[in-house]
């Protein structure tokens, strides 16, 4: 009996050994994860993006980690960004180069939302291109709308922020909305891809930008923020 009971304890305290192992590897890889940025040796132009959901952000605190570039958040549809035209002021202040994005929505006619682009952000050749931010679909519009349609609409949203800017647009396409409507090659414009640590391949063609952390845990901010790089 004396002898099962020291194999069993023994087993217990082998299985607890293995277990904290797995507890302190597997909390290594998250912390590893969310403070990961690519090699600024092979990737040197590197950046954020921002937008009222991160909260205050301290721009500086982003440049001395290595950012050269914030893409501010501008709307949503139809919904404007409300810290926006302050991240705008703050990004400059800090010496950050900086562009507008806007997330489009396929279920609003495009001159809508590019009037709420062209109110928030400002004309002039020192702001980086505009780029949109594909990602929501069609899928669950109150009005059904169809593949043609939201091509459509977004070839009018293009050209009128580009109107605007005076610089083509960066499409920033995510694996759902690439896999639903597979644009990417039919669109003529630089891609930003979406995905942390890997490289995407979904796009089908090289990519200008990359969204290569998610969400990175820094000391600009108190939550996490979106970090992308831009191929050389």
């Amino acid at each position: 009996m004396g002898r099962k009971r020291r194999s069993i304890g023994w087993r217990a305290r082998a299985l607890a050994a293995l277990l904290l192992a797995a507890l302190v590897a597997a909390g290594w890889g998250w912390w590893r994860l969310h403070h990961w940025t690519p090699d600024a040796a092979a990737l040197p132009d590197q950046g954020a993006e921002v937008s009222a959901a991160d909260g205050a952000v301290r721009f500086a605190t982003l440049k001395a980690l290595g950012a050269g570039f914030v893409y501010l958040d501008a709307g949503d549809g139809a919904r404007r960004d409300p810290a926006f035209a302050a991240n705008l002021a703050a990004a400059r202040a800090a010496g950050l180069s900086t562009g507008a994005v806007h997330r489009f929505d396929p279920c609003l006619m495009a001159d809508g939302q590019s009037a709420s682009f062209v109110v928030v952000v400002p004309r002039g050749g020192d702001m980086l291109p505009p780029a949109i931010a594909l990602d929501k679909t069609a899928d669950d519009c109150p009005v059904p709308v169809g593949e043609a349609e939201v091509e459509s609409e977004l070839m009018t949203f293009i050209n009128q922020i580009e109107a605007h800017s005076g610089k083509p647009a960066i499409l920033q396409v995510s694996r759902a909305f690439e896999n639903r409507y597979g644009l990417a090659s039919r669109l003529e414009r630089n891609l930003w891809v979406v995905g942390t640590w890997r490289m995407p391949t979904y796009a089908g063609r090289p990519w200008l930008m990359w969204t290569a952390n998610e969400g990175l845990w820094s000391d600009a901010s108190d939550g996490p923020l979106r970090w992308v790089v831009v191929r050389p």
